[in-house]
């Protein structure tokens, strides 16, 4: 089983970007859908493959930043998002079962849609500042071994309102 470390998450502002290696910030900071970018990244097949979806309760983290209510359970998907049936990406969404009405209900049975395609579809769509961090390969659920430090994003998105955590990791696949 893996073994998640503290990840300190840092503001844009509280990052030295000349330690970022450009091709990573570029993908780091970029506003658009990220799944769209893959699309377009990737020359081969696109696809999603969901490792786990349940209802639990999120890390205490996560549970800050969605500033959800003691005891709340929430919806965490994790994902592999796919080129030609390689991980290119690990994403890992929480969704608080306050934000599962109405028409945000279609977000607990996504299956292996890209989640980026509902939210950037959605005109009440708005998104929260993007924090980053740098992991050990041993805190993200990867499809093979590395040494390489993994970096990842993550921010609160928001439908008509409503918060859900969206956290992304480049896999080393993404770069080579």
């Amino acid at each position: 089983m893996t073994r998640y470390r503290l990840q300190h998450w840092r503001n844009r502002s509280q990052v030295f970007l000349s330690s970022l290696p450009e091709q990573t910030a570029d993908w780091l900071f970029d506003p658009s859908s990220l799944t769209a970018r893959i699309i377009r990244h990737c020359s081969g097949q696109f696809s999603v493959r969901v490792l786990e979806q349940r209802y639990t309760h999120a890390r205490l983290s996560e549970h800050r930043i969605l500033k959800m209510k003691n005891r709340e359970v929430a919806i965490v998907r994790e994902v592999h998002l796919l080129c030609d049936n390689h991980p290119l990406v690990y994403a890992r969404t929480i969704i608080p079962v306050s934000t599962l009405t109405g028409a945000q209900k279609r977000l607990a049975k996504l299956g292996n849609k890209p989640l980026g395609a509902v939210l950037f579809a959605d005109s009440s769509m708005k998104r929260g500042e993007v924090q980053i961090a740098r992991l050990k390969p041993d805190q993200v659920k990867l499809s093979s071994s590395t040494d390489e430090d993994i970096w990842g994003r993550r921010s609160v998105f928001s439908l008509n309102g409503k918060p859900l955590l969206v956290s992304e990791y480049f896999l080393p696949e993404l770069f080579g």
